[in-house]
């Protein structure tokens, strides 16, 4: 597609940027670990199930855009981690570092030029890039909010100034 420099760039900035809602750095800076497994009253997951979810899901909207052998966890029990407490002292952080990695790479491809952003993907049913792009960033937006949402019932979360 010629000219689409801007589209490239409005898509990379919706994965990453900080627009109409606080980005993941924001969300999920300075977490308590002693929050991180907790699920207040009435809520169905706990940071650590969300933070997991989003990187599975991120994790899995990339592969099945690049590599057209890549098979999909089973839905829905393959995008939710089994406890609501991470594993170990070090998870949190390896999921941290997980998600900024795949996000990178999603970020990287589609402002790889070479990359037809509205080719349907050989391997799909239809999608192009563009729509993984806007999958992803509407999919990572819902969940950043409600991992706010969750912070705030929690007590931990700190409002941007």
């Amino acid at each position: 597609m010629k000219n689409d420099k801007s589209l490239r760039d409005h898509l990379v900035n919706l994965l990453t940027g900080e627009n109409a809602h606080a980005g993941f750095e924001t969300a999920v800076k300075d977490m308590p670990a002693e929050a991180r497994g907790r699920r207040p009253k009435g809520a169905e997951h706990s940071p650590w199930e969300v933070l997991e979810h989003l990187r599975i899901a991120q994790w899995d909207i990339l592969e099945f855009t690049r590599n057209p052998k890549h098979v999909s966890p089973d839905f829905p029990s393959g995008y939710w981690p089994k406890s609501p407490e991470p594993p170990d002292a070090k998870a949190w952080d390896k999921s941290v570092a997980a998600f900024h990695h795949d996000l990178k790479a999603m970020a990287a491809l589609i402002a790889d030029e070479s990359v037809d952003l509205l080719k349907p993907l050989e391997h799909g049913t239809g999608q192009t890039p563009t729509r993984e792009a806007l999958v992803l960033a509407d999919h990572n937006a819902y969940h950043l909010g409600e991992l706010i949402l969750l912070r705030r019932v929690l007590g931990v979360w700190e409002p941007r100034p």
